[in-house]
């Protein structure tokens, strides 16, 4: 009865993977930020290149 009102009891090796599952997961939330900066980075050096190819300078 105590086990049903309390919950499932956690282990410490199930702490352990909820530990290292909210790690990798801010991991994962840390490159995606990295790859979003990375990618505009790219389309406005792209945007750059493009502009400066049609020669006028008002636009590069």
């Amino acid at each position: 009865m105590a086990k049903a009102l309390f919950g499932h009891v956690v282990t410490s090796t199930e702490l352990r993977v909820v530990e290292e599952n909210a790690v990798l997961r801010a991991k994962v939330r840390r490159l995606e930020r990295e790859l979003e900066e990375l990618r505009a980075q790219r389309d406005a050096a792209i945007a750059h290149e493009l502009l400066s190819m049609t020669g006028d300078p008002a636009l590069a």
